[in-house]
């Protein structure tokens, strides 16, 4: 049970109440850069997921033995390897989309949210759950791209993972800025302020309901 409970809790802080992107805002390069279509946010999305999973786990293999003077160089070297073996199978199996992602796939290496999960979880907990904290933070930072993506090429485009939605074009008319390089600040920030609204509301209910105990408390001490 216990197990469970950490896993489903993990789960929902990397979907949710902290994700990489929506609510702690690490990643935001390729968060504006990949997110013009849904092919590339899903394949960077996934391919950064791949890599956080074998580097926080190969991290927390060997927290014992990496120097803290040289731990973040060494978290690089990690990276690093893992970054270059995904470009090699991707630029074997999926050559289309290692094109498309061009040099932002080598830039995994030094996202902030690896090193970020690297220094914060992996180098403090043993091996399988820092590896399931790769697996929750690396689906939180695709489902922000893809929520993203969904948005700038559905709107600013009128398609879906490059295919035209004809009953979407024929009724609408796309709206290229949304596609282009400011309509990814303009679709950020609105999605920011979205999810920070929704993860609100909870504890607005909570501090409205608290309100009349505390009034009542206060008036019978000052009887």
């Amino acid at each position: 049970m216990k197990k469970t409970s950490f896993m489903m809790t993990h789960l929902r802080e990397g979907l949710i109440d902290k994700n990489p992107v929506l609510v702690q805002l690490l990643g935001m390069c390729p968060s504006l850069a990949m997110s013009d279509s849904l092919d590339k946010a899903v394949g960077m999305g996934l391919a950064a997921t791949a890599v956080l999973i074998c580097s926080n786990f190969l991290i927390s293999l060997l927290r014992r033995f990496i120097p803290k003077e040289v731990r973040i160089a060494a978290y690089i070297v990690i990276i690093a390897g893992f970054v270059t073996a995904v470009q090699m199978l991707m630029n074997a199996y999926l050559p289309s989309l290692y094109e498309s992602l061009g040099t932002f796939l080598a830039l995994i290496v030094v996202n902030c949210i690896i090193l970020a999960r690297a220094e914060a979880f992996a180098s403090k907990n043993p091996p399988l759950p820092s590896a399931w904290d790769g697996v929750c933070m690396g689906l939180g930072f695709t489902l922000a791209l893809s929520m993203l993506a969904l948005g700038r090429e559905l709107i600013g485009r009128g398609t879906l993972f490059g295919r035209e939605i004809p009953f979407f074009t024929e009724a609408y008319t796309p709206m290229a800025m949304l596609a282009a390089a400011p309509g990814a600040f303009i679709a950020l920030g609105c999605l920011i302020a979205l999810v920070t609204y929704l993860r609100s509301r909870p504890r607005k209910k909570k501090q409205s309901v608290s309100m009349p105990s505390s009034v009542n408390t206060e008036e019978k001490e000052v009887v």
